[in-house]
C-alpha cells in the first residue's frame, strides 16, 4: 500500500506539472483550543480562485469537506491521485470550481469520546469550520457546504449531515464504516480483542455506553432527522467483497432511507476496501457534488433577479 501511494505521489510531483498549475494544496495547522493540540488539514484550491471575475470581483466558492479514513491523514487524499483525479475532471468540464478541505481525523471516527476527553466533533462544528470559513472565500449556508469521506470518514459524514442536516446540503461517503451489530455484540467482541472493538472502545466506552452509541449511530440519526434529511442531497457507494462487511452496513442503510421516502443514491459495486475502489468511483463522488452546488447557485441567481 505505501509504494502504491508513493507511486501515485510521484505521478503527481512529476508528470502532470501542467495540471498542477491550474490550483494548488495549502497545507496548514490549527491550534485547537478544544482539543488542547494543533490539528493540521489541506486545502485543494482551484486555479480559478486567485483570478477576478469579468467585473473584477472575487467569487466565493463552496466548501467540500474531505474526511479520511482510519489510518490515513489529511494528506492521504491528494498524495492517493485524487488532485490528479480532480484537476482532470475540472480540465474536461465535468465538475465546477470548488474548495475540497481535508481535516487530519486520526483515529477519532470524527466524534465526541463518552467520557468528554476527545471532542474533535466540537472541534469541527465550532472551530473549524468556522476557522475555513472565516480563512477562504466559501459560499455562505449550507448550500455551498456539503461533506464526504471514505471508510471511517464515510461514517464521519453521515453522521455529521444527519446528525446537523441544516448545515450540509450534501452528503457522500464510499464504503462508510457503518455497524450493524449491537452495543451487546460489540461488547461481546471487545472481549475477544477484535480490531473493530478496539479501536471503537476509547471513544464509546468498555463496556460500551449505549446511550452515547446510539447518539452516534446514522441510522438513529436519519430516522430521527427525517424530515430535514429529505432536503439534502444523498449519496453512497460501496464494494460488494469490502473487507470488512461494510457492504452490509450500506445495504441496510439503502433500505431504511428508501422505507423512509428518503432520496437518496446508492451503488453497490463490485470491489473490496482499497485505495484502488476509492478512486475508481471518486470521479462520480465528485460530479455529484459539483452538480448539487451548481444547482445551488443558479438557485441564488434566480432569486436574486
Amino acid at each position: 500500500m505505501r509504494r502504491f501511494l508513493g507511486f501515485l505521489a510521484f505521478l503527481v510531483t512529476f508528470s502532470s506539472p501542467s495540471v498542477l498549475a491550474q490550483g494548488r494544496i495549502d497545507c496548514s495547522a490549527l491550534h485547537s483550543k478544544i482539543l488542547k493540540r494543533a490539528v493540521h488539514y489541506c486545502v485543494q484550491v482551484p486555479g480559478s480562485y486567485d483570478k477576478k471575475d469579468a467585473s473584477g470581483q472575487e467569487s466565493r466558492y463552496p466548501v467540500l469537506y474531505y474526511l479520511h479514513g482510519l489510518g490515513d491523514n489529511e494528506q492521504s487524499f491528494s498524495r492517493s491521485g485524487g488532485w490528479t483525479l480532480i484537476e482532470d475532471l475540472r480540465e474536461h468540464g465535468k465538475v465546477g470550481d470548488f474548495l475540497i478541505v481535508a481535516p487530519e481525523g486520526g483515529a477519532s471516527f470524527y466524534i465526541n469520546s463518552t467520557d468528554g476527553t476527545e471532542r474533535y466533533s466540537d472541534f469541527f462544528l465550532r472551530e473549524f469550520m468556522p476557522y475555513i470559513e472565516g480563512k477562504y472565500r466559501t459560499v455562505p449556508g449550507r448550500e455551498g457546504r456539503a461533506i464526504t469521506g471514505i471508510s471511517m470518514g464515510g461514517y464521519g459524514a453521515l453522521r455529521f449531515a444527519f446528525a446537523y442536516p441544516e448545515l450540509f446540503s450534501a452528503v457522500s461517503a464510499q464504503s462508510a464504516a457503518l455497524i450493524l451489530k449491537t452495543p451487546e455484540e460489540l461488547n461481546e467482541m471487545a472481549q475477544s480483542h477484535s480490531d473493530a472493538a478496539e479501536a471503537l472502545a476509547p471513544l464509546i466506552g468498555d463496556p460500551i455506553n449505549i446511550a452515547h452509541w446510539k447518539a452516534n449511530d446514522p441510522f438513529a440519526l436519519a430516522r430521527k432527522n427525517k424530515a430535514a434529511v429529505k432536503k439534502m442531497a444523498i449519496y453512497f457507494n460501496c464494494g460488494q467483497s469490502d473487507n470488512f462487511g461494510f457492504e452490509d452496513g450500506a445495504a441496510a442503510l439503502d433500505k431504511q432511507l428508501t422505507a423512509e421516502g428518503i432520496p437518496h443514491e446508492y451503488h453497490p459495486y463490485p470491489g473490496d476496501h482499497s485505495v484502488s475502489y476509492f478512486l475508481s468511483h471518486l470521479g462520480e463522488v465528485m460530479e455529484f457534488h459539483s452538480r448539487g452546488f451548481e444547482s445551488a447557485k443558479t438557485q441564488r441567481s434566480s432569486g436574486e433577479k
